[in-house]
């Protein structure tokens, strides 16, 4: 087999057609100046061990990358790749648990419908997953592919050249106080759970049986005419929680700003759900005369128990966030 031919071809088939001939014939005319008078075939091993892999060497010649993405914008993909992601996984989450609150069905189970709805929910972050990092890998090849410096230092996410200067425009950010991915999460999917339980509280809450089929919804805790009458308002609530948690994703830390606006949310938000509670023809009269029946305590002492047990809940879970994003926020 003759070696040099087998890797003159390896090469310029790699290569576009019009320009195989005459690379052909330099890289002849190279490997024979490299050679010896009487060369061996170990010689010849050892002057294509010198030029390379054909693969490389042909790279060189077409003067485009082997890789998709290389060392001098891979920072700056992973950088996006890192922000894009959640926000667009968040994005994904509010529009399942709105198409959820939008679309249910009645007549269905609820149980049906959560686990139809969770399916569909982790259905749907693939799919965005999936699209986000199709479409940011096919936009950073083609810069790859477009820039035809041969500088390959990485670059900045200014997409420059990196300098100390560089360093001046980013914030440090102490751990205690930053706020991490699961905690912006956590605080949507606590919205979209709580969002759920208001809107569907006459399905969700209330007293259940066991039945030929497993537990049967069998009466209501609240009358949800009157938790309607206020969905104005509860919209507001919700937009405002989704802000700030997608607030928090992006500054990334707490700061004082976003203290001042969690308070605010909080005490707005506190104060309108202790004037629901406090309405008297929330809670089903039927509710009241079982619950009362089954603890021997009188309607209205049950009442009061209940209603009284949820407010206190709410002002020290409202205390207990204000007091942990100040505190956050006061961390030099």
């Amino acid at each position: 087999m003759n070696l040099i031919e087998v890797y003159i071809q390896e090469v310029t088939r790699r290569l576009p057609e019009k320009s195989r001939a005459d690379i052909a014939l330099e890289l002849q005319s190279t490997i024979g100046d490299m050679l010896p008078d009487d060369y061996t075939e170990e010689d010849v091993k050892d002057v294509l061990g010198k030029l390379g892999s054909p693969a490389a060497l042909a790279a060189g010649y077409r003067d485009q990358p082997m890789h998709l993405i290389g060392p001098r914008y891979f920072d700056v993909y992973v950088s996006l790749l890192k922000m894009i992601l959640p926000i667009a996984a968040a994005i994904s989450l509010i529009s399942v648990a709105a198409e959820f609150i939008l679309d249910f069905n009645r007549e269905d189970t609820i149980i049906n419908a959560v686990l139809a709805t969770m399916g569909y929910g982790i259905w749907r972050l693939i799919e965005v997953a999936v699209q986000v990092f199709f479409w940011l890998t096919i936009v950073f090849a083609v810069i790859e592919r477009m820039d035809k410096g041969k500088e390959q230092h990485p670059l900045s996410p200014s997409l420059k050249p990196w300098t100390p200067e560089d360093l001046k425009s980013i914030t440090y950010i102490p751990k205690k106080k930053a706020i991490s991915k699961f905690e912006v999460f956590g605080s949507l999917m606590w919205t979209a759970i709580w969002a759920t339980l208001y809107f569907y509280a006459d399905r969700l809450m209330g007293i259940y049986r066991g039945g030929g089929e497993g537990l049967e919804f069998q009466i209501a805790a609240v009358n949800q005419e009157v938790l309607l009458g206020y969905w104005p308002i509860v919209v507001v609530i919700i937009a405002l929680e989704v802000g700030l948690a997608l607030y928090k994703l992006i500054i990334g830390q707490w700061t004082k700003r976003m203290a001042i606006f969690n308070t605010i949310l909080e005490l707005f938000a506190t104060i309108v759900f202790i004037f629901i509670l406090l309405n008297p023809n929330l809670l089903q009269p039927e509710f009241t005369a079982y619950m009362s029946e089954l603890f021997s305590i009188s309607a209205a002492q049950f009442k009061n128990w209940l209603l009284g047990g949820i407010m206190i809940v709410f002002i020290f879970y409202a205390g207990m966030s204000i007091f942990d994003g100040i505190r956050k926020s006061r961390i030099q």
